[in-house]
């Protein structure tokens, strides 16, 4: 649908949702609602582009946290673009692997005509190659990449409809930066030949951890379009959730160590960290097996995190303070003082390191989160005034979202030793992180605080 079909629609919407309401017929309202929340859901999951990706992104914050339920369907609708996409007619699939690999096709014995899931740039089957390894294989959607090329050529779109989805929401936000770094994330998504690179970044930089475990890349079989890697089982989120408390405390802290430790070793920020993408094993392993979406820090950004969560965990206020003017959230002269990012950052983001230890994460920690990063209609609201600089920008999300998994495990940890010692302020007290610490140490890895070579 053109931009301008998609803009008119919406105004229409809030048109005949003004109209019902004033005729005082809530049921009208929530029913329009669900239905505009149906079409956009399925022009979205048709699309197999840009809007369909910023439609993922938006599921991933339930904004009747709120109190704005007005857009409960549309998140609803949107939750199910994450793994939820029409795929590609079988014959389809063929032609593509063809055009692709060519004569290397053969070295596929079998490929799964069903796939295990479609999303917004390809789908992904599971193969057997003729040496007998297991793989999955992900293959572009035919014409995608120029969509997107195109869509992203028009610099307005994608800032039009996050503007829709905070405005549907109720809440008041610049949206110009997070514009800018999904446009960029959104683009290296496309290239396959990257997110191969990024498979071998994180399979290297996690070459034998004692519980991180990362995919291989299969080279001869992956291209631009295609990329071929080894297949790591194991059980899926709905599974995961069932097991016992103990299990289930000792993923979430697996899953924390690879999403803050890989910034802080190497540089590598993993920016998609959904349940999705994730097998769990009874030893307590992880896989992660989705590398599309990886913002590479600067070694000067990625500094200034580490040192900034170390302001904030010390109580360093005033450093805390200066140290995000030099990242760009806000000017020296700002208004916003010290005692305010302080008790912002403090009492909502990062309120598990202050409570009594060990914390549970429970549904009000998702809550607290996602007010203390989105909800800024009070115009005082430290967020309304500071701008992320593009580096930033995905850390909120990846906060949001291994908290949310952290919820979902109903996990229990002693979260402020954790933090601690993922900056190597003090010895790791957990078992998983000794054998971390113990695997730094063996690899000559940098710590968090220590200076990178990185550009």
């Amino acid at each position: 649908m053109p931009l301008a079909g998609f803009t008119a629609r919406a105004a229409g919407g809030r048109l005949v949702a003004g109209l019902a309401q004033r005729a005082g017929n809530d049921g009208a309202v929530r029913r329009f609602h669900e239905r505009t929340a149906e079409r956009y859901a399925e022009l979205l999951g048709h699309s197999k582009g840009v809007l369909m990706k910023a439609g993922q992104m938006m599921s991933l914050v339930d904004y009747t946290t709120f109190g704005t339920g007005g857009f409960a369907p549309y998140h609803q609708a949107m939750t199910r673009l994450q793994a939820d996409a029409p795929p590609m007619h079988p014959d389809l699939v063929q032609e593509a692997l063809a055009a692709e690999l060519g004569p290397a096709l053969s070295l596929f014995a079998a490929i799964d005509e069903e796939p295990l899931a479609a999303a917004s740039i390809g789908q992904v089957h599971r193969a057997t190659l003729i040496d007998g390894r297991q793989v999955v294989v992900k293959i572009q959607y035919p014409g995608v990449a120029q969509a997107i090329r195109d869509d992203l050529a028009n610099t307005e779109m994608l800032a039009t409809f996050l503007r829709f989805a905070t405005a549907a929401s109720g809440l008041k936000q610049d949206i110009r930066s997070v514009a800018r770094e999904a446009a960029a994330r959104i683009t290296e998504e496309i290239d396959y030949h990257h997110e191969a690179a990024m498979i071998t970044a994180f399979n290297d930089l996690y070459r034998d951890h004692p519980f991180i475990r990362i995919p291989t890349v299969i080279p001869e079989l992956s291209s631009a379009r295609v990329l071929t890697m080894t297949y790591l089982d194991g059980m899926d989120w709905a599974a995961a959730q069932e097991a016992d408390q103990d299990l289930r405390n000792t993923w979430a802290e697996t899953i924390q160590r690879f999403a803050y430790g890989s910034f802080r070793h190497a540089n590598l920020l993993h920016a998609d960290p959904h349940p999705g993408n994730y097998r769990f094993h009874p030893d307590g392993t992880v896989g992660f097996v989705d590398f599309g979406c990886i913002k590479v820090l600067p070694e000067y950004q990625r500094w200034r995190m580490v040192a900034l969560n170390r302001a904030l965990v010390e109580g360093r206020k005033n450093d805390m303070r200066n140290i995000m003017v030099q990242a760009g959230f806000f000017t020296a002269d700002s208004d916003l003082t010290a005692e305010e990012i302080y008790q912002w950052q403090s009492d909502v983001l990062y309120e598990h390191t202050r409570a009594p230890q060990p914390v549970t994460y429970t549904a009000e920690s998702i809550d607290r989160v996602v007010r203390g990063l989105f909800d800024v209609r009070e115009p005082d609201h430290p967020v309304a005034r500071m701008t992320a600089p593009d580096d930033q920008v995905m850390i909120g999300r990846l906060q949001l979202a291994v908290t949310s998994v952290c919820v979902g495990l109903n996990a229990t940890l002693p979260v402020r030793a954790i933090v601690d010692d993922f900056d190597s302020t003090i010895e790791p007290v957990t078992d998983l992180g000794k054998k971390h610490h113990a695997w730094v140490r063996d690899r000559g890895l940098p710590t968090a605080l220590e200076h990178h070579d990185h550009p």
